[in-house]
């Protein structure tokens, strides 16, 4: 019995692995969902991408980058960073994606030089990212996450902090169930102090498997969404022993993956 107004539902297609979309939006579809959230990696081509998503009725909610290295301190590797998220940019403008994810290079919790310089140089890609952004239309989503996975951006607060002082219409942020248990006191409460800086809602219980089959509290985080409707919920589960800096999951992961999608669709 559905207590609150139904959402929009999507599905990280990360998690699947390396499946083509031609193969993956079939099964996101048939699991009655709204939409996807898009690696770059995985377009062949993006005329290829729009059409399998129309044909499939599916929304690409956000296309992610591949995983660069905004907030390295040598200047080269920075540059190559921003190249990539500015292509991934006019990707998503094509597709008609309203928002494009970042994130620092995933699973580098510590800095190279020192966290003050690699902070500033952060702040400096993302403004001239999200300005690039703004002048396309789209919307720029800083993901929070959580320590074990980066050193910037680990909690809401600090990251709402990062957006005021840029102060760019177009900067948002991503949250997550599985990131907030790790790093927030009051989940429900911190996606309220979020309110319309909210661009996703990732998904997944405590152990990043279907929802309920975990600790969470997640009827809470779907309360806190009443207040943001438009937010689309993101389906994010890994099988496990899943890792998160992989590949992806092989076939036997893949199966867990679309069963905990089945199960947590059934709860809208």
């Amino acid at each position: 019995m559905e207590i609150f107004s139904r959402p929009k539902l999507g599905v990280a297609l990360w998690t699947l692995g390396q499946m083509p979309l031609a193969e993956s939006a079939p099964l996101v579809a048939n699991l009655k969902y709204d939409g996807v959230v898009l690696p770059f990696a995985q377009i062949e081509t993006v005329a290829r991408a729009a059409q399998t998503l129309q044909d499939n009725e599916l929304s690409c909610f956000a296309v992610t980058p591949s995983p660069v290295d905004l907030a390295h301190p040598d200047t080269a590797v920075r540059q190559t960073a921003i190249a990539h998220v500015e292509e991934v940019i006019e990707t998503a403008v094509t597709l008609q994606a309203p928002v494009v994810t970042l994130r620092n290079l995933p699973g580098r919790i510590r800095p190279i030089s020192s966290k003050e310089e690699e902070m500033g140089v952060w702040e400096t890609a993302v403004s001239h990212l999200a300005t690039f952004a703004a002048g396309r239309n789209i919307r720029l989503a800083v993901e929070v996450v959580n320590r074990y996975e980066s050193f910037l951006c680990t909690k809401t607060a600090e990251t709402l902090a990062l957006l005021n002082r840029l102060n760019q219409p177009n900067l948002s942020l991503t949250l997550s169930a599985y990131h907030m248990n790790l790093e927030e006191q009051d989940a429900a409460a911190t996606m309220r102090t979020a309110g319309d800086k909210l661009a996703l809602f990732y998904m997944a219980d405590s152990n990043r498997q279907a929802i309920g089959h975990g600790h969470l509290k997640l009827g809470l985080h779907l309360w806190a969404l009443e207040a943001v409707p438009e937010v689309p919920i993101i389906l994010e589960c890994l099988p496990e022993s899943g890792d998160p800096f992989g590949t992806g999951v092989g076939e036997n992961g893949r199966t867990h993956v679309l069963e905990y999608l089945k199960i947590s669709r059934s709860w809208f």
